[in-house]
């Protein structure tokens, strides 16, 4: 039977070359992929952008109330992969759960755990609640401690207000913490 995964980590881990390698071994391989991101997602446009400059056009933008089965030909597909899967609704990861069952299709998705607040994005929270597997992508901190937070930087400086989505060199920019930097640097917290 088919499994749904779900691979997270901070900003900068990694998620993003390992979704365009796994999508090219399957297809090196002869197996059809679906590569899904959500709409949401204005950077690349139409393409998953990995930040060592790697890219592949998506097969389907999904749009905040889409149905996946609407968009995809489930009994012509052989993997399904999702980009920014934190952005997903909780009804679209229950479909992706579906899917994985009923159609014995691995679903694999990428994604940041939490936002900008240290908070669950609601498809984060869905797929730890739905997913067969789990697996946390790591990456480090400037001072080399492994980085939990993703930190909104506006105007050079950290933030923790506005909108929960602000996509990443549009309207500002982030930088992965761990938890001690980003107590003291942006919640600037000495003792309680």
């Amino acid at each position: 039977m088919g499994k749904l995964y779900f691979k997270y980590g901070a900003m900068g881990c990694g998620k993003t070359t390992e979704l365009l390698q796994v999508v090219y071994n399957y297809e090196k391989n002869g197996y059809k992929v679906i590569l899904i991101k959500p709409k949401i997602d204005k950077k690349g446009d139409d393409k998953v952008v990995s930040r060592i400059g790697a890219s592949r056009k998506v097969d389907v933008l999904i749009g905040e109330n889409d149905k996946i089965s609407d968009k995809v030909d489930l009994e012509n597909v052989d993997s399904i992969v999702v980009d920014e899967s934190q952005f997903l609704n909780k009804e679209q990861v229950k479909e992706l759960w579906l899917i994985s069952k009923l159609y014995d299709i691995p679903v694999i998705t990428y994604g940041l755990k939490t936002n900008f607040l240290g908070e669950l994005f609601q498809g984060s929270k869905a797929l730890i609640e739905k997913a067969d597997e789990i697996k946390e992508l790591v990456t480090i901190c400037q001072c080399s401690k492994k980085a939990k937070f993703n930190v909104r930087i506006v105007n050079n400086t950290y933030t923790c207000e506005g909108e929960e989505v602000s996509i990443d060199g549009i309207d500002s920019s982030y930088e992965a913490m761990c938890p001690e930097c980003y107590i003291s640097k942006v919640l600037k917290i000495k003792k309680i």
